[in-house]
C-alpha cells in the first residue's frame, strides 16, 4: 500500500499529512487501518472495561473517522500544507513551526518551499479547514 508523504504533523492527541497515492488508487481507509493497527500494536493494553472497545479489539487511542479531501491545484496544496505545519503553533505547543520537531516543516524548509520563520502568527494561514 504505497503512498508518498507530502506533509504530516503529529500532535499529542492527533494528526494531520497529505499523502500522495499511485494513480487511480483512492484507498486511504487501508492504509489508515494499517498504520493505527501498527502504531496500536505498540502500546501496552490498558483493561478500560469497554465491552465495545474489547469486542472490535480497538485501545480507544484512535478515532474511528478521518477527514479526506482532494488536492485541486497548488494553491490548495500549500494552503493545506500552511494548515498542517502552523497547526501545533495553533495548539500552543510550540512558538514557531520550525520548533515543532514532530512534523515535515523542516522538510519544507530545506526544499525552498518556507523560509525557517515562517509560521508564527495565523495571519500566514488561508483556507477554511475542519479539525
Amino acid at each position: 500500500m504505497p503512498f508518498e508523504i507530502i506533509a504530516w504533523a503529529v500532535l499529542p492527541e492527533h494528526m494531520h499529512c497529505l499523502w500522495k497515492l499511485p494513480e487511480g488508487d483512492a484507498d486511504y481507509a487501508t492504509r489508515w487501518r494499517m498504520i493505527k493497527t501498527r502504531f496500536s500494536r505498540c502500546i501496552p493494553s490498558a483493561n478500560t472495561g469497554n465491552r465495545s472497545l474489547q469486542h472490535r479489539s480497538e485501545k480507544g487511542i484512535w478515532q474511528r473517522r478521518y477527514w479526506e479531501h482532494r488536492i485541486r491545484d497548488e494553491s490548495d496544496l500549500q494552503a493545506h500544507a500552511d494548515y498542517i505545519h502552523f497547526n501545533p503553533v495553533k495548539h500552543g505547543l510550540c512558538a514557531q513551526a520550525i520548533d515543532w520537531p514532530h512534523s515535515t516543516f523542516t522538510h519544507w524548509v530545506a526544499a525552498g518551499r518556507y523560509a525557517p520563520e515562517w509560521g508564527i502568527s495565523e495571519d500566514a494561514i488561508k483556507g477554511n479547514f475542519g479539525e
